[in-house]
């Protein structure tokens, strides 16, 4: 009998060309490092090249233990070449992961299934395994080393005769992020032992040759005194061969000092005392930026710190060295320079000035939603819902799969029948907009309610379900996989990963500004959308977006008066009373208005209309749009 050949998963990574030679970016860099870091020989791995070629000479860079393979950016799978890279195409060949975050954690998870005493990579995925799992959109952080800081350094590279006069905006904010005190988990006991530890070395150190005090380091240079408990705690942490946390009880005159009163703990890695993921993501970016900039060491002394001590991280050098970066320790040069901006300088994030604009804070809100609704209607504006075109359509739930029914989420009864109600609207008007050989995207998917549906009724068509979070799209996959559906796919990425192109956009429920950019992901690729909006209380200029959005209410509303109406949009449970709903539904669709004002400058036709029956959901809007070349499309006995 013939053995069965293991298959590993695919990891597709970038090969970008400069001056005509083939070069690593330093997304494929990072995830290079931490394979060799991790010593995981899970997947089959491609360097993936827009231009004939080998990466023969880019060999001093790949770990000799790795399976490399070189392709062509046409010969990709359909699902990856729909990604930005880095990729991971599961065994199956319908699950992509795609984005760097994404895929470094889940080369973490691959590592730990393989070899689960690997505590050192587990300590990777930082205090509650919540390590860069934030998407970009949401999470400053995350944005800050997934995108920016890369982004910033890869910049440079191109650009190596372009002298800054001081680092990228980027790199500056995190060096005021290492200049900060941190907080971990139970740090009280860790900062009692570190002043127990101060008064000690006092003890022990003469008047005159007493050290300058951790708090007391002059201003712009790193604390004088040794690296002493912090970093021990953290290289405990990794169960590493290190000089072991004192676990015996402070004395009773420590124990008495007030918890404000302890000594701050000094940042030893990026995300405050432990080494994390992302320390790995910064290694190679930082690498690469410092071994160029030596002029401006100067600015970054805290960040040169950082540098020293996470090469004294077990297994770092030896992966580094596999991955062909010779790292160093610097010596911070003794001439004068100019100092990263202080805060007191410059108050405003630095962070804000490389992103053009901060996800604003809500102002507070003073009284009701009237003055603003009035205000609107003095000017001609007021919420309008077109008729539902086919009110008692239905899907026949009854001799339908049972893997397709929502109560497979173990949900209630009460709560799968509403949930059938809601799907039985977003797929009566993605059922009419579709054709043949159709693509349609289930944005935000969870664990596949509408896009499952979607696949079973549709299939003709291919879906797509795109999440961010693994275990609902595990259990999507599982589901998938009963029902025998073979025109269905699966990538877990943030929405800025994905770039294929795509005939239908459809969301349930797309929280917050989901909903704005999963519209603008659709005009973008000029593809009709079916979206249910929800949590209208989070709308909030982000990155991308201001609010309002279209010419009509920015020329009648102000920002904080359109956040009045984001607020109130969300008082429409059936708990409150009906004349409170009723401003709530009508602060729904003022905001809908909105954004459906917006998509029309791009030639869109929308309609904003109300699920049926309303009692499916206190959230019961649903926004159809459709691009000019779909204008005669009918829906029902009606017609968009």
């Amino acid at each position: 009998m013939r053995k069965a050949i293991k298959r590993h998963p695919s990891l597709y990574l970038e090969v970008c060309s400069q001056n005509e030679e083939p070069r690593l970016p330093l997304h494929t860099s990072i995830a290079l490092f931490l394979l060799s870091y991790c010593d995981c020989k899970s997947f089959k791995v491609f360097l993936v090249s827009t231009e004939p070629g080998s990466s023969q000479s880019l060999r001093s860079q790949l770990s000799v233990s790795l399976d490399v393979t070189d392709v062509q950016l046409e010969d990709l799978p359909q699902l990856v070449r729909g990604c930005r890279l880095p990729a991971v195409l599961d065994e199956t060949g319908s699950l992509c992961r795609a984005g760097l975050a994404v895929v470094l954690r889940h080369i973490i998870n691959k590592t730990l299934k393989a070899d689960p005493s690997r505590n050192d990579v587990l300590a990777l995925l930082g205090f509650k395994k919540t390590c860069l799992k934030a998407c970009a959109e949401v999470s400053k952080w995350t944005r800050l080393c997934e995108i920016g800081i890369p982004s910033a350094v890869e910049e440079h590279l191109k650009n190596p005769n372009n002298h800054y006069q001081q680092p990228p905006l980027s790199i500056l904010s995190l060096e005021r992020r290492l200049a900060e005190p941190v907080k971990v988990h139970n740090d009280d006991k860790i900062r009692r032992q570190k002043l127990q530890e101060q008064r000690q070395n006092q003890k022990n150190e003469s008047p005159e040759g007493r050290g300058i005090p951790d708090s007391e380091s002059e201003p712009g240079q790193p604390p004088q005194v040794c690296d002493g408990l912090e970093l021990r705690a953290a290289l405990a942490k990794l169960s590493v061969d290190s000089v072991p946390t004192p676990t015996t009880r402070e004395n009773s005159e420590i124990r008495k000092v007030k918890t404000t009163d302890l000594p701050p703990l000094e940042h030893v890695f990026a995300e405050g005392l432990y080494f994390t993921l992302t320390d790995v993501v910064l290694l190679p970016c930082i690498h690469q930026y410092l071994v160029r900039a030596l002029e401006l060491m100067n600015n970054l002394p805290h960040l040169l710190r950082w540098y020293s001590r996470v090469q004294e991280v077990p297994g770092v050098l030896r992966a580094a060295k596999a991955c062909g970066m010779a790292l160093s320790i610097p010596q911070l040069p003794t001439s004068s320079g100019l100092l990263g901006p202080s805060a007191e300088d410059n108050p405003t994030s630095l962070l804000e000035q490389e992103e053009g604009q901060e996800m604003s804070t809500q102002p507070p809100f003073v009284g009701g939603p009237r003055p603003t609704m009035t205000k609107l209607q003095e000017n001609g504006i007021e919420a309008a819902f077109a008729p539902h075109p086919c009110p008692a359509w239905t899907l026949p739930w009854d001799s339908l799969p049972g893997a397709i029914n929502p109560t497979e989420g173990k949900m209630s009864n009460i709560r799968a029948a509403r949930k059938r109600q809601q799907l039985n609207n977003l797929v009566a008007m993605v059922t009419e907009l579709a054709r043949p050989g159709y693509t349609v995207v289930d944005f935000c998917s969870g664990t596949g309610h509408v896009g499952i549906v979607l696949a079973h009724t549709l299939p003709d068509c291919q879906v797509i379900l795109i999440e961010n979070k693994e275990e609902s799209l595990v259990r999507a996959q599982s589901r998938s996989a009963e029902l025998g559906l073979k025109n269905l796919s699966f990538i877990q990425a943030n929405l800025d990963y994905f770039t294929g192109a795509f005939h239908i956009g459809v969301a349930l429920h797309a929280c917050g500004v989901a909903t704005d950019m999963v519209m603008e992901h659709c005009i973008q690729a000029r593809a009709a959308f079916v979206i249910s909006p929800c949590c209208y209380g989070f709308i909030q200029n982000a990155i991308k977006f201001s609010f309002p959005k279209s010419k009509q209410f920015q020329e009648t509303l102000t920002y904080k008066e359109h956040m009045i109406l984001c607020r109130f949009a969300d008082q429409t449970a059936v708990q409150l009373p009906p004349d409170r709903r009723l401003i709530g539904k009508q602060c729904m669709g003022l905001v809908d208005l909105d954004r459906s004002w917006a998509a029309e400058t791009h030639g869109y036709s929308v309609l904003v209309m109300t699920m049926e029956p309303e009692s499916c959901s206190p959230k019961n809007n649903m926004l159809v749009g459709w691009p000019p070349q779909n204008s005669g499309l009918e829906v029902g006995a009606g017609q968009l």
